[in-house]
């Protein structure tokens, strides 16, 4: 999810590191924080890979900055990414927003179509938090107020993407 979100905002443009840091937090950091000993090493590893490149640019004030550019083989990584997304890409709440942030940058309706519809697929599983044996139940056959709200909460999020997924197709015409 890092490498794909360093990929996806370096495509949108050019970053220093702590703007790039900024922009993932903002993205992902209420539930995954960004630390800077997982940020930079991921960059020296994408940097390695030849997916992205640092040029030094003089500071405004004090020392100069790197500022990381993706290479053209970077661009091709992140639309492969986007094209193929993992399973948990697809299934994981956090995941998932991260893929669907820089889908856009998949040129090919028909590549966007199929990744909307694996998560349509996913959504339309019958699913839930808690279950009786195998069964899942539902909100309404909670006592607990709290589970209750869990799954009434999360059916509500569940529709409004359903129906949200179902009309992005459509005008994907997929």
């Amino acid at each position: 999810m890092l490498e794909l979100a360093i990929l996806g905002f370096l495509y949108d443009a050019p970053l220093h590191g702590y703007e790039l840091r900024k922009r993932i937090t903002a993205l992902t950091g209420h539930v995954r924080p960004v630390a800077e000993s997982t940020l930079y090493p991921t960059i020296k590893r994408l940097e390695k890979s030849g997916l992205l490149v640092r040029a030094t640019e003089p500071g405004s004030v004090a020392a100069p900055r790197h500022v990381l550019s993706l290479t053209d083989e970077g661009g091709n990584e992140l639309r492969r990414r986007l094209a193929e997304p993992g399973l948990r890409d697809i299934t994981d709440e956090n995941r998932w927003f991260t893929v669907l942030a820089f889908l856009r940058h998949l040129d090919d309706a028909t590549a966007q179509a199929a990744v909307l519809r694996r998560r349509l697929a996913f959504l339309e599983e019958p699913a839930s938090f808690f279950y009786e044996g195998d069964r899942p139940l539902r909100a309404e056959e909670l006592e607990d107020p709290f589970r209750r709200g869990v799954l009434t909460i999360a059916r509500a999020t569940s529709r409004a993407e359903l129906t949200w997924l179902r009309d992005t197709l459509t005008s994907l015409g997929g």
